[in-house]
């Protein structure tokens, strides 16, 4: 058979994403944590509102009117901001634009799998280090490998724990290399490493539209940079990334930053209930600062109840890998949906004791 593809891309392996089952199917999708609520009405106006001559001409290649938009939300200047087709488009270009083989790409682990993956395509150099007990970033070894590109996720996933600024700050003030610190989740979270950007030339802060503004299928995420380190990553970045209507209906979803807070605030309140029920039934929770809790089932079945809950169409997240072969990932859903999982989970842990 003829080998069509780069050693390293026939070597490595492909990023699996949570399952997506298809358009009406009846399940409770508490696995690739997405809000449970719909996205603001100002965004679905901006849906329905749009003009046919946005669709005949190419978009604006800079995503200008949302880079506005986030710039006063956020406080920074718009051309602190580089918009991608979604925030894993912002981890590529990242990867693309200084990873190379010879040059290493450092990150703790367990976090995002997505940072191995767009590394492997680069052929570069690999370091992951283990976080330490209780998740406490391993500051000094990360420091030693001092990496092209470091990714630091906070608040992480699976772990949901929150990096302390104090890390963060030494991380960027001492790294040669780009220091990303991905805030996909940061909507749920009480703090932002948003001023280390104005300090520090090296950082590159990622969010996403996916999470608090209930907007995973559009796929719209940015970065937020200081402007000479985004010259180098606007030079990869595709010529029409974002289209035209991913960047109207996001721009009215960012400018609804109230009915994004009272989202964000019934997910928190439901992720503490949520974690309250778990430990009732015998789980560990670790403290969260996303919309998801790691847990650990009491018998550590894990993979038994992710199968379990999957005959029921309730879909959570089980990752067999080291570390977390004897956790789940619960997305936090409805309250509604919360009892129904928590439930069923009381009844399969029931029946796997007969």
């Amino acid at each position: 058979m003829t080998n069509y593809f780069r050693s390293n891309v026939e070597a490595m392996a492909s990023y699996v994403p949570g399952e997506q089952p298809p358009r009406g199917t009846q399940v409770i999708k508490l696995n690739s944590n997405e809000n449970p609520y719909p996205p603001s009405s100002a965004a679905l106006a901006a849906l329905k509102d749009i003009d046919g001559e946005w669709l005949r001409r190419y978009p604006e290649p800079y995503a200008g009117e949302f880079r506005q938009a986030a710039s006063k939300v956020l406080g920074v200047p718009s051309d602190w901001i580089i918009v991608g087709n979604g925030s894993d488009e912002i981890l590529s270009i990242v990867i693309r634009a200084c990873a190379e083989p010879g040059r290493k790409v450092v990150y703790p682990m367990p976090t995002y799998v997505l940072y191995r993956t767009l590394t492997e395509m680069q052929a570069a150099d690999i370091l992951e280090i283990p976080y330490k007990e209780d998740n406490v970033l391993p500051v000094a070894e990360l420091l030693a490998a001092d990496g092209c590109v470091t990714f630091i996720a906070s608040p992480n996933s699976p772990s949901g724990h929150v990096v302390p600024s104090e890390d963060l700050r030494k991380l960027a003030s001492e790294l040669s290399g780009v220091l990303v610190i991905d805030e996909a989740y940061v909507d749920f979270a009480q703090a932002s490493a948003l001023d280390l950007v104005q300090e520090y030339e090296n950082v590159i802060l990622i969010r996403t539209l996916s999470k608090g503004y209930s907007l995973a299928g559009l796929r719209l995420g940015f970065g937020i940079g200081n402007p000479k380190l985004l010259d180098g990553l606007f030079k990869v970045k595709d010529s029409y990334n974002i289209d035209a209507i991913a960047c109207k209906v996001a721009t009215a979803a960012i400018n609804d930053q109230a009915y994004k807070n009272v989202c964000v605030a019934k997910v928190k309140a439901s992720r503490t209930q949520l974690a309250t029920d778990l430990k009732q039934l015998g789980f560990r929770v670790w403290d969260s600062h996303g919309n998801f809790l790691l847990t650990q089932p009491p018998a550590g079945n894990a993979e038994y109840l992710y199968q379990q809950l999957k005959e029921q169409k309730i879909l959570i997240r089980y990752f067999k890998q080291p570390g977390l072969e004897d956790k789940l990932r619960i997305t936090v859903g409805t309250d509604e949906q919360n009892q129904i999982l928590v439930e069923a989970l009381r009844n399969s842990i029931a029946s796997a004791k007969i």
